[in-house]
């Protein structure tokens, strides 16, 4: 099976450059804005040997994993373009839904039911299954600040295996029972796209984007423990505001908005130190 978007991203006008190795889908988006590329362009590859996460981490992606990058330009400042990140989420949580089954995909809306939900997502762009890291989403915006901002949104995703060895947990859509292709999920994933770019609508429809986003959100209203370089702020997760930023309320009753930093919930958020 080769890469291939779906019908609604190709009446969409969004491209495909795929690749079967690659050192980074992302460097490769950013490469081609900074050469003048018009954006709505998808990179994508099952292997990639040069893959990086937040603040340089590498993220591998081993052979039948997706990497994927899009390369958007956005009519908003590159601090309103990062609310695409959310976006981005929601949409790959639906191509995870997709391409699964339903055993795999209980939503965190069924918790209302009873149901423990499998699928959730955790700020600011990762996505997890059981707790467990299945994904991670990275923005990066190119060039100057001024209008429309090229930004590339790089997604890796755990498709047949998972990192091991790392300080968090991880897991696989194998492992989770999702017998699913790379080429699959990013099929499904090109087409949820469109639904939620739409959504989103220029950074006019963010409001939107986080209520659905709140929705599926990992540790809502639980403790949480967020490190910023030396600083660790502890708290409970209220809620994340109109920009994005994850708005926690201390002991001391004060609400606190933080706009980057690692999270740890649960027992984990104690534990940090």
């Amino acid at each position: 099976m080769t890469f291939a978007l779906g019908p609604k991203a190709l009446a969409r006008g969004y491209r495909l450059a795929a690749f079967d190795t690659i050192g980074s889908t992302s460097s490769e988006a950013i490469g081609r804005a900074r050469k003048g590329d018009p954006g709505r362009l998808w990179v994508v590859a099952t292997e990639q040997t040069a893959g990086h996460g937040r603040r340089g981490r590498p993220w591998q992606t081993p052979s039948g994993n997706l990497a994927a990058s899009l390369l958007m330009l956005v009519p908003v400042s590159s601090a309103g373009a990062a609310t695409l990140g959310f976006a981005a989420a929601l949409a790959l949580e639906d191509a995870i839904r997709a391409v699964s089954p339903a055993a795999v995909v209980k939503s965190a809306i069924d918790e209302a039911s009873g149901i423990a939900a499998r699928v959730q997502l955790k700020w600011p762009n990762d996505v997890l299954i059981d707790g467990a890291k299945v994904a991670g989403i990275l923005l990066e915006a190119v060039g100057s600040s001024g209008s429309p901002t090229s930004v590339v949104i790089g997604i890796g995703v755990n498709v047949r295996r998972a990192a091991e060895g790392l300080s968090y947990p991880t897991t696989s859509l194998a492992a989770c029972g999702a017998d699913a292709s790379a080429e699959d999920l990013f099929r499904a994933l090109s087409e949820s796209w469109v639904e939620y770019e739409t959504a989103w609508n220029g950074g006019r429809g963010f409001a939107g984007i986080r209520d659905r986003w709140l929705m599926r959100a990992a540790g809502l209203g639980a403790p949480v423990a967020v490190r910023s370089g030396a600083d660790i702020f502890r708290g409970i997760f209220e809620t994340i505001d109109e920009d994005g930023r994850l708005v926690v309320r201390g002991a001391d009753g004060a609400a606190r908005t933080i706009s980057a930093g690692d999270v740890h919930f649960g027992a984990a958020a104690t534990a940090a130190s």
